[in-house]
């Protein structure tokens, strides 16, 4: 497979986030100082490489065996975008804007799609479109 530089940076990264002790520190070096991670489904903001690894760290706690499948990974010039699952066990507390989700012991399979927009070979955002409301009813909340 013939893969862009920016997909390449993009791969690495979600191998990065992978399971309950993700590489916090080297997946915040792929950004820009300035970059931002967006949760669409909440409306939060990440702002900068000490922040945009929270997200990373909320989901390995709640879910440890957080698995990111790939199914698709579409690149125009800076533009990466890429359609996946969150799998995992929600075994911990998920922590939300509205507060904590207690642990359910249900599995997840999450569709989501996340844009990338690079400069550089940094990321300069990062948005990701979870669909919540699966989230929410495989945890058992709806």
């Amino acid at each position: 497979m013939n893969q862009t530089k920016n997909e390449q940076i993009i791969r690495a990264g979600y191998a990065m986030a992978e399971g309950a002790h993700p590489d916090v520190e080297r997946f915040t070096s792929l950004f820009a100082e300035d970059g931002v991670f967006t949760d669409e489904s909440s409306g939060q903001s990440f702002r900068g490489r000490k922040e945009i690894g929270i997200p990373v760290q909320i989901f390995a706690k709640a879910f440890p065996d957080m698995h990111r499948e790939l199914y698709g990974v579409y690149v125009s010039g800076d533009v990466v975008v890429v359609e996946l699952s969150l799998n995992g066990t929600h075994t911990g507390p998920l922590e939300t804007a509205k507060g904590p989700i207690p642990a359910s012991g249900k599995k997840i399979q999450v569709p989501c799609c996340d844009v990338f927009r690079l400069k550089d070979g940094q990321i300069k955002s990062f948005n990701c479109y979870v669909e919540a409301t699966v989230l929410l009813s495989q945890t058992g909340v709806m």
